[in-house]
């Protein structure tokens, strides 16, 4: 089969062990990002099936309507609303899902929280400009850490919190809230104490449309001119516009970012980067050797199921 991925910015899937699993199909993997549908339906008009590296690539009905080969879409990880399920479902293309891990951006979250409390990213780079001791920072022992999102990502970073000394506040469902409880923690009465009391404040919600632009510019405003928030989740949970307009106004006073509206970002004039009381990684959360073997390896598994005629984690069996 035909099997195309795109979007592999780092060239590193085909240096994966997993990438054996393909050998006895033709490959083709494309290293930069294309957003145009005409320019994608050339990319993929030979393909029989594509690998989703997350939520990189957009698969819209009518770019499916270009792609009348396609018979196989094999997504790393959980499918999102990247993909349009009922479009696939209506060209009789096969939707894979694949499996992951929660923590490799359980760690990135925390990394977050550690270099923003501290400032290690602006006390680095003023050193090596010939500066010294520009900043002061603050321990998270004693302080009180909000997790919107008590899900397996949430409750790692709650307990990394704990080893820390600092007390864990949870927002969400009642769900989450509830097990958050059974779990130690504590739950926020409502959403504006959750905003006003957090030191730091980490979001781990799915994007549905539920959860977009669910972080007001008002939730915002609330929290303390000394507190944090850290996204490793999406872009979207949050206003647009919102998050720059706060840190400019000084509530919240600081932020940590992995996720973008439109990514990759590569413009170096991008509003996040250009202030000083932000730390910006490009979308790392899941950016990591092990998650990766076990985001492809399963996704490629898929791909041999389906070829092999014994197709797993299909999403929408009605078209087999």
């Amino acid at each position: 089969m035909n099997i195309i991925i795109p979007e592999d910015y780092q060239n590193a899937v085909s240096k994966l062990q997993c990438f054996r699993l393909l050998q006895e199909h033709n490959v083709t993997v494309f290293n930069d990002a294309v957003s145009d549908e005409a320019a994608l339906a050339k990319r993929f008009k030979d393909a029989d099936v594509l690998v989703m590296i997350r939520e990189r690539t957009p698969i819209t009905a009518g770019l499916l309507d270009r792609l009348p080969r396609l018979k196989l879409i094999s997504q790393t990880g959980k499918i999102a609303s990247h993909i349009d399920l009922a479009a696939c479902s209506q060209h009789k293309v096969a939707v894979a899902e694949g499996s992951g891990s929660p923590t490799a951006p359980a760690e990135l979250a925390w990394s977050l929280i550690l270099n923003a409390r501290r400032q290690l990213p602006q006390a680095i780079a003023a050193m090596k400009e010939g500066r010294w001791q520009t900043n002061i920072g603050q321990v998270l022992e004693g302080q009180l850490l909000g997790i919107w999102g008590y899900g397996k990502i949430g409750k790692k970073v709650a307990h990394y919190a704990k080893a820390f000394g600092m007390r864990v506040i949870v927002w969400g469902s009642l769900t989450s809230r509830t097990a958050a409880i059974t779990d130690g923690f504590e739950s926020a009465e409502n959403k504006m104490d959750f905003f006003r009391l957090a030191d730091v404040i980490s979001l781990h919600l799915r994007l549905v449309p539920e959860t977009t632009g669910s972080v007001t510019a008002l939730d915002l405003a609330t929290m303390k001119s000394t507190a944090i928030i850290v996204n490793i989740s999406r872009a979207e949970l949050i206003q647009e516009g919102a998050l720059e307009n706060a840190l400019g106004m000084g509530n919240p006073g600081f932020a940590a970012v992995d996720v973008y509206e439109n990514e990759p970002v590569y413009d170096v004039n991008y509003p996040l980067l250009q202030l000083p009381n932000v730390i910006c990684t490009p979308h790392l959360g899941y950016v990591e050797q092990q998650s990766y073997e076990l985001y492809f390896g399963k996704a490629f598994e898929n791909i041999l199921a389906y070829a092999n005629g014994t197709p797993t984690a299909i999403v929408n069996p009605e078209i087999l």
